[in-house]
């Protein structure tokens, strides 16, 4: 190919990242070339597919965004930060706190001096047709997948979520395997959703496994982070910050929102490591 590739990771989650200029030269699809280098058998290996674009009005800079399976996805938050700290560190932005311009909008990432990044996720979209979600009411949502019935929470954080309260006693995992796909797949989610289960360890800290959509299990979702820390907010059984611990490892969500006051930013905070640079 003739491009240099870095490889980056967010709790697990792991990302190709690409020069967008070096890409364009070659003329091919960026879904397929997705496809291909995030295949963890024949290609690299990842959960998605990064090209910075720094031709952008409104921002600083933005960015092209793709699932293992090719399909474009609107925010990706363990992407977004190892995006930010990368664009840093390559001299395409000259900030440490950025706007970003993605599908949903406008995303303001700020590098901290221990590497970490903490981004502004804007605000949570809890209206049925914004979502999208079919019904009307999102909140405690009663869905049936084979023999079970799931009490769930439609949100989105520029990409939807459906997120599920389970007992201490349950296997998120299982569950995530067994349930996530058809409810990735349910007719209430016009575009697909993103399954969260999750279980409250106290109301400062949440264990949350996800099925990410286009990508099925993975090690972390920070939108997903984001959307569970909300519902459990908007129920009444978690502070206004939560360490939400994942399969790869923690992050902080911060939102100071409550059921009269939705619309404030969430915030979100975690590492953005290197695993590798290499050219093809």
């Amino acid at each position: 190919m003739g491009v240099k590739i870095t490889k980056m990771q967010g709790c697990g989650n792991d990302f190709v990242i690409l020069d967008y200029e070096e890409f364009v030269k070659l003329n091919l699809s960026m879904s397929d070339t997705a496809k291909k280098l995030c295949d963890r058998h024949f290609g690299i290996g990842a959960d998605g597919l990064i090209i910075p674009n720094t031709n952008v009005e409104d921002a600083d800079i933005g960015w092209v965004f793709f699932t293992s399976d090719g399909s474009t996805a609107q925010m990706c938050g363990n992407g977004m930060r190892c995006f930010a700290r990368y664009v840093r560190d390559k001299g395409l932005v000259t900030k440490d706190e950025f706007l970003v311009k993605t599908l949903a909008g406008i995303m303001m990432p700020k590098i901290l001096e221990d590497g970490s990044v903490r981004v502004n996720m804007s605000k949570p979209i809890l209206d049925s047709a914004s979502i999208p979600f079919v019904p009307n009411d999102n909140m405690n949502y009663r869905m049936a997948v084979k023999n079970i019935v799931f009490e769930g929470n439609a949100i989105s954080m520029g990409n939807p979520h459906f997120v599920i309260f389970v007992s201490p006693s349950e296997d998120m995992l299982k569950l995530a395997k067994e349930y996530g796909p058809l409810i990735e797949t349910a007719a209430e989610f016009p575009e697909k959703t993103n399954v969260e289960f999750i279980k409250i360890l106290s109301p400062d800290k949440i264990k949350l496994c996800v099925w990410e959509r286009g990508c099925g299990i993975t090690l972390a979702c920070g939108t997903g982070a984001c959307a569970s820390v909300v519902a459990g907010i908007l129920k009444g059984c978690l502070n206004n910050s939560v360490e939400v611990e994942l399969l790869g490892g923690s992050v902080r969500i911060d939102w100071d929102g409550d059921k009269v006051h939705t619309g404030r930013d969430v915030f979100l905070t975690g590492p953005a490591e290197y695993v590798f640079t290499a050219e093809l």
